[in-house]
């Protein structure tokens, strides 16, 4: 069964239906993924509040240097008296911020390449593909560490830079998967109807491949987080903003672990690993949801079950 647009057919709507079943149901087998969701959200959810919940200021002392964590300052304070966990709340958003906007620019630049590339094939997919390969053998945070340096610090230079470096491997799944797709039935079938490229990649492309874009953007969040933080610690973030890179940083600088004051380093580690983990344990589950072949790998043995034989009794092998 299939659904029809403007004369046109749009794929088989049944599949979608299973997808999206086995996916809900994937979810619910894998606690981990769950975990994963749960923590996300709740980082998400203190990201936005967390400016209007923090308890002091982030710009003025509101205790004595490297103050122990105590019932007034929950998680102590830094070299300038200012209050840690206000420093995690606030800088919260801005890490969330920079790993969410790098990684929706090198989704779109990865999803265009990976899309054009697999559709048209030939010399596009050549030059294309020869691109991204340059782009894969250079080591991504020196690229980074140069680009930053030459643009200056600034909060909108780490997001392009993050996003421009994080397309590649987006586009080579990408690309893999439409060169698949563009050869099923259903799009042969709107290429004889008289279909153009562009209505054939808008409608019956795009859709088929946007589960796996979800799932990689979801992957791709924990990488970008990482890259801002090492950013951040090497001094080529923004000077101007409080992000969990930044705390790390200024603790590093001003030699904090020697003063034995654990707690300006500690928690916003704590808080990057949470959100890497959390976005791994949700991007594979979502992966392995959407993706067929992923899925098989997991099939257990139990769910093989062999056929009678044409003509004879159920007991027959």
């Amino acid at each position: 069964m299939s659904s029809t647009v403007a004369g046109l057919p749009t794929g088989p709507v049944e599949p979608r239906a299973h997808r999206t079943r086995a996916t809900l149901a994937l979810l619910r087998a894998r606690p981990s993924a769950t975990v994963g969701l749960v923590i996300l959200l709740v980082f998400v959810i203190l990201a936005i509040i967390g400016p209007l919940i923090a308890p002091f200021s982030t710009t003025q002392a509101t205790g004595i240097v490297y103050a122990a964590p105590s019932g007034k300052h929950w998680l102590g304070t830094d070299d300038g008296g200012i209050d840690v966990l206000s420093l995690i709340l606030v800088g919260g958003r801005t890490s969330l911020l920079v790993g969410g906007a790098a990684t929706l620019v090198a989704m779109g630049i990865g999803g265009i390449i990976g899309v054009l590339s697999g559709y048209f094939g030939g010399w596009v997919d050549s030059v294309l593909m020869r691109i991204t390969d340059y782009f894969l053998v250079i080591p991504d945070l020196v690229l980074m560490i140069v680009v930053a340096t030459v643009w200056g610090p600034s909060l909108s230079h780490v997001i392009l830079v993050i996003g421009i470096l994080l397309w590649t491997s987006t586009a080579r799944i990408i690309r893999a998967q439409v060169k698949t797709l563009k050869e099923r039935l259903f799009v042969r079938r709107a290429r004889a109807m008289g279909a153009g490229h562009t209505l054939i990649i808008v409608r019956h492309i795009l859709p088929q491949i946007g589960p796996l874009l979800i799932a990689n953007t979801v992957l791709t969040v924990a990488t970008a987080i990482f890259d801002e933080t090492a950013l951040d610690f090497l001094g080529l973030g923004d000077p101007n903003s409080v992000s969990w890179g930044v705390i790390l940083e200024h603790a590093n600088d001003r030699t904090a672990v020697s003063y034995g004051a654990w707690w300006t380093v500690v928690p916003a580690g704590l808080c990057i690993a949470l959100v890497i983990v959390a976005c791994y344990l949700l991007g594979q589950a979502i992966e392995d949801a959407l993706n067929p072949r992923l899925r098989v790998a997991h099939l257990s043995v139990n769910k093989w079950k062999l056929r009678s034989l044409v003509g004879r009794g159920p007991d027959a092998l």
